[in-house]
C-alpha cells in the first residue's frame, strides 16, 4: 500500500450482528465502495462484558471465532482488499498472526492496555491507535504507531474547539469516525488527515448499537471520492 496515499478505513466492526453472510457482503460492498481496509473487532465477549451488562448479547452474537475470521481474511483476500482487526486481548494478537494481517489496530478502549499493547508491539508490524479514551497529555508512545482523534460515543458529537486544526503536524494521522453523516470525515481530510476510518454498515436501520453513526454505501462512496480528489490536490 502506497502511505503517500490516504487510507480508507471501512470499520465493519460488530455491524454484521453474527451473521458470516452479511459480514462477507460487506467485505464486498466496501471494495466496490474503493475502501481499501476492512476492520473488524476481535474479542472474547466475556472477558469485556457481563451477561447482565448492556450490548453484552449484541457483542455475544458477533464475536467471531478461529475458524470465521479465516474464512473473512480468504473473501478479502480474493477481492483484492486489506482485512484487519481491533483485537482486544493478546490471545486474540495470535490469531491474527496465523491469519497473516499486514498491521494492528489498538481501540480506544485498549489505549491503557500494556500486556496488549506489548503483544502487539513484538509482532513489529504498523499499528493504528484511536486516542478517544486517552486522558494524558501528549500522545502514547507505542512503536510503530499512528494515532487517530476520535471521539468514543456511538454516534459522537464533535466539539469544533477541540477537532485538530491541522492533522499529521500535531501526533495526529488521522480520524476514527463514529458521526452521523459524512460532514466531519471531509474536514478531516480537508485538514491533512492521510487515515479516515469511518463505521460501515449495510443499512442504518439494521439492529445495532453502531448503526446510527456508521456510513451506508453511497456515503462510503462519496467518502472515498472526496479523498481521491484530495490526493490529487
Amino acid at each position: 500500500m502506497n502511505n503517500n496515499k490516504i487510507r480508507i478505513i471501512a470499520e465493519i466492526g460488530h455491524n454484521f450482528n453474527g451473521s458470516m453472510k452479511i459480514a462477507k457482503d460487506m467485505i464486498l460492498e466496501a471494495k466496490e465502495c474503493g475502501a481499501d481496509l476492512v476492520k473488524f473487532q476481535l474479542y472474547d465477549v466475556n472477558t469485556i462484558k457481563k451477561p447482565y451488562q448492556s450490548r453484552y448479547f449484541e457483542l455475544w452474537a458477533a464475536e467471531l471465532s478461529k475458524e470465521n475470521l479465516l474464512e473473512l481474511k480468504e473473501t478479502a483476500k480474493e477481492i483484492g482488499i486489506e482485512l484487519f482487526a481491533s483485537v482486544f486481548s493478546a490471545d486474540r494478537v495470535d490469531w491474527l498472526e496465523n491469519i497473516g494481517v499486514k498491521r494492528y489496530k489498538i481501540a480506544s478502549r485498549s489505549i491503557y492496555d500494556s500486556k496488549l499493547i506489548k503483544r502487539i508491539e513484538l509482532t513489529g508490524k504498523p499499528i493504528i491507535a484511536s486516542l478517544g479514551k486517552w486522558k494524558e497529555q501528549g500522545l502514547p508512545r507505542i512503536k510503530n504507531a499512528e494515532y487517530l482523534y476520535c471521539v468514543s460515543d456511538y454516534p459522537a458529537r464533535i466539539d469544533r474547539d477541540k477537532f485538530p486544526q491541522k492533522f499529521n503536524s500535531n501526533g495526529y494521522t488521522g480520524f476514527s469516525d463514529h458521526t452521523i453523516g459524512t460532514g466531519w470525515a471531509k474536514e478531516a481530510l480537508r485538514r491533512g488527515a492521510t487515515i479516515l476510518e469511518k463505521h460501515f454498515t449495510l443499512s442504518k436501520q439494521l439492529p445495532g448499537y453502531n448503526q446510527e453513526g456508521s456510513c451506508e454505501p453511497y456515503e462510503l462512496k462519496d467518502i472515498v471520492k472526496f479523498a481521491r480528489q484530495r490526493e490529487q490536490d
